[in-house]
C-alpha cells in the first residue's frame, strides 16, 4: 500500500515538474532558424543614411592637350588638401573657350551658376559678369592668404574695379612675344629688331634676300594680336593704357603713327594668312618659311610638341618697341554669386591662387604662375625667361585675350579690323575705333 502511494506522489510530482518546463519554454528564445518576434510596443530603429559628400563644381574649357593635364595636375593638388570635397569637372570642350561660354550664359540666366568658372582675367569677367552683378569679390581672400605680397602690383588694377578684385589668376601668358627663327636670320646677318624701325628694316632686308615670308600671320584672330602688339610697342606702355581707361582719344595722331606702322607691317606678311590657324602660321617659322611670328608664348608649348629645340630652331623676343612691357593674358577662376557650395568654391580658388598649385598646374600647361615666388628649377628656359620678366617688367593687358575691353568693345574693333583687312584705309579704320570707344568703351563716359 505504501509503495502504491509513493508512486503516485512521484507521479504527481513529475507531472508538476512536466508543466513548469513548458511555462519555462513559452518564455524561452526561438530557436536559431526562426526569426525573432517583433516588438510589440516600439518601432525598429532606423538606420542613419551617410552624409552626402560636399562637392565643387568648376567650369572650364580645359579639355585636352596640356590645359587638361594641367588642370588634372591642379586637381590632385585639391583632392590631397581637400579629401572632403568632391570636384566636379564641368568642362566644355571645343572653340577656345566660346562653347563653354555659351553654355555658361544659358546656366546664369537659369539662376544656375556653377562654383566657379574659368575666364580671362581683366574686362572679360569685369565688364561682363562683374558689371551684371554675378562675381563676388575676392579682396578677403588675397588678404587671407598673402596674394598681395606675391603679385606684381600693376596686376591687380588690371583684375579690379572700384577697389574690388575679381578673379584669381593661376597663370600668365605673354602676349608680345616675337618668335624668329635664328638660321634665317644669322644667314642674312641681320640681328633680332629691338624697334620698329629696325624691324621694317630688318624684313627688307629679308625680302630682298629672297625670303619670301619675312613675318608669318594666320585667321584674323592672330591680326588682332599683331594689332595689339603694334600699338603697344608705337605708343609705350602709358599711351597704350591711356587708350583703355579714355585719357588718350583714338583718333590722336600718335594713334594714327600706330595704324600707319601697323599697316606697313602687314605688307611683309604671307598672302594665305586668312586659311591659316595660329599654329599653321607658328609653324612657318620653324619649318625655316618664314623669320618672324607675333603669338603669345602658347607658341613655345607648340614647338615643344613638335620636337623644335630652343635657341636654334627658334628664339624669342619681345615684340620690337615692347621691351621691358609684360602684355599680359591671365586664365583665371571666379566665385560666382549665389554659389551652392560657396564654402567648396573658396577651397578651391585657395589653391588656385597657392605656390603649391601654380606649380602644378603650370609646367605642364606652358605658362608661368601668377605669382613671384615659384620654384623656378620646375619651368624650361623659356619659361624662365618670362618669369624674369614678369617679375620686373611694367604690366599691361591683352585686347585680344580678354584684358583691356569688355566683350561688346572687342567686338566692333574686330569688326572694324575686318573691314580695314579688306580696303586698307587706315583714315576710315581709324575713325571705327574712336566711334567703338564711343560706344562700348570709356569714351562713352
Amino acid at each position: 500500500m505504501k509503495s502504491k502511494k509513493l508512486a503516485m506522489s512521484v507521479l504527481a510530482l513529475l507531472v508538476v515538474f512536466s508543466i513548469l518546463l513548458t511555462a519555462c519554454g513559452q518564455a524561452a528564445p526561438a530557436p536559431a532558424t526562426e526569426a525573432p518576434a517583433a516588438p510589440q510596443t516600439e518601432a525598429p530603429a532606423a538606420t542613419e543614411a551617410p552624409a552626402a559628400k560636399k562637392q565643387v563644381e568648376v567650369f572650364s574649357w580645359w579639355t585636352g592637350g596640356g590645359e587638361a593635364a594641367g588642370l588634372d595636375a591642379m586637381i590632385v593638388v585639391f583632392n590631397k588638401k581637400y579629401p572632403d570635397i568632391e570636384f566636379i569637372n564641368a568642362a566644355v570642350a571645343g572653340g577656345a573657350g566660346t562653347n563653354a561660354r555659351s553654355v555658361l550664359a544659358t546656366r546664369l540666366q537659369a539662376g544656375d551658376p556653377p562654383d566657379s568658372w574659368q575666364g580671362h582675367a581683366g574686362q572679360e569677367l569685369i565688364g561682363t559678369y562683374v558689371k551684371a552683378n554675378q562675381l563676388e569679390p575676392l579682396n578677403f581672400l588675397f588678404e587671407q592668404e598673402g596674394w598681395l605680397k606675391v603679385m606684381p602690383e600693376t596686376l591687380i588694377p588690371l583684375i579690379s574695379a572700384n577697389g574690388n578684385i575679381y578673379s584669381v589668376p593661376v597663370n600668365i601668358h605673354r602676349a608680345n612675344v616675337l618668335w624668329y627663327n635664328p638660321a634665317i636670320l644669322e644667314a642674312n646677318k641681320i640681328a633680332v629688331p629691338t624697334t620698329i624701325d629696325e624691324w621694317f628694316k630688318a624684313m627688307d632686308a629679308l625680302k630682298a634676300a629672297g625670303v619670301e615670308t619675312p613675318l608669318a600671320l594666320g585667321e584674323q584672330w592672330t591680326v588682332m594680336h599683331l594689332f595689339e602688339t603694334v600699338l603697344l610697342g608705337t605708343l609705350g606702355p602709358e599711351k597704350y593704357n591711356a587708350l583703355w581707361d579714355g585719357t588718350l582719344a583714338w583718333n590722336d595722331a600718335e594713334v594714327t603713327k600706330a595704324l600707319d606702322n601697323f599697316k606697313k607691317i602687314l605688307e611683309y606678311t604671307n598672302s594665305d594668312a586668312a586659311s591659316l590657324t595660329w599654329q599653321d602660321a607658328a609653324q612657318l617659322v620653324v619649318n625655316g618659311d618664314a623669320a618672324f611670328n607675333v603669338m603669345g608664348d602658347w607658341a613655345e608649348g607648340y614647338f615643344k610638341e613638335l620636337k623644335k629645340a630652343p635657341r636654334t630652331e627658334f628664339g624669342w623676343a619681345p615684340v620690337p618697341g615692347t621691351a621691358g612691357t609684360f602684355q599680359f593674358l591671365s586664365d583665371s577662376f571666379v566665385l560666382p554669386v549665389g554659389a551652392k557650395n560657396r564654402d567648396a568654391a573658396i577651397a578651391w580658388l585657395t589653391v588656385c591662387g597657392s605656390k603649391e598649385g601654380q606649380d602644378a598646374f603650370n609646367p605642364v600647361k606652358g605658362s608661368i604662375p601668377a605669382r613671384s615666388d615659384a620654384d623656378k628649377t620646375l619651368y624650361d628656359e623659356y619659361l624662365q625667361s618670362a618669369m624674369d620678366d614678369w617679375a620686373k617688367d611694367i604690366v599691361v593687358g591683352s585686347l585680344t585675350h580678354g584684358v583691356v575691353a569688355n566683350d561688346s568693345w572687342k567686338t566692333e574693333i574686330n569688326d572694324a579690323l575686318g573691314i580695314f583687312l579688306t580696303d586698307k584705309d587706315t583714315a576710315k579704320f581709324q575713325a571705327a575705333l574712336q566711334t567703338a570707344c564711343e560706344s562700348s568703351g570709356p569714351c562713352s563716359k
